[in-house]
């Protein structure tokens, strides 16, 4: 699964995040999961708590400007993603203590590892692409940074 098959449109991008922090990020990015019909309201805690807990073992910010917080639960049946993008940076405890200017969020059903890996597998591998990550940050709204994934995204 790679980023353009999670993101199912412009509706699962933020390109303006609000967010300072990496918690802050995650409940923005759930709040457009659940805004989108991605994520039923009532669940909304469960998952926050699950991708929180999942962020405190361990930060998701992998360097370059990237964080990729995910979890694994039994709330959803098929994976669901969230991109975000911030202008001023989100401080994300990174690896490399830089901010985090794209965030991607993504939830995998319980019980499906393989997939889960593969998945962030595939994120990572993508956001380490120099080109694709300056075409992100210069796409102008949601539907321009949705196409760039597309494009990077479509085995060639």
């Amino acid at each position: 699964m790679n980023l353009g098959d999670i993101l199912s449109g412009p509706s699962n991008i933020l390109p303006e995040m609000q967010a300072a922090n990496r918690w802050d990020a995650i409940d923005e990015l759930i709040g457009n999961l659940v805004s989108t019909g991605k994520i039923k309201p009532e669940n909304r805690e469960a998952i926050t708590a699950v991708v929180k807990k999942r962020e405190t073992s361990m930060s998701t910010g992998i360097g370059f400007g990237i964080g990729i917080p995910h979890a694994s639960t039994d709330l959803i049946t098929d994976v669901v993603g969230a991109l975000g993008r911030s202008k001023k940076g989100i401080q994300f405890d990174a690896l490399d203590n830089q901010p985090v200017d794209l965030t991607v969020l993504f939830l995998v059903p319980q019980g499906q590892f393989q997939k889960h890996l593969h998945t962030l597998a595939s994120m990572a591998k993508l956001l380490h692409i120099k080109e694709f990550r300056t075409e992100l940050s210069q796409a102008p709204d949601a539907a321009a940074i949705y196409e760039v994934i597309k494009k990077y995204s479509t085995p060639k």
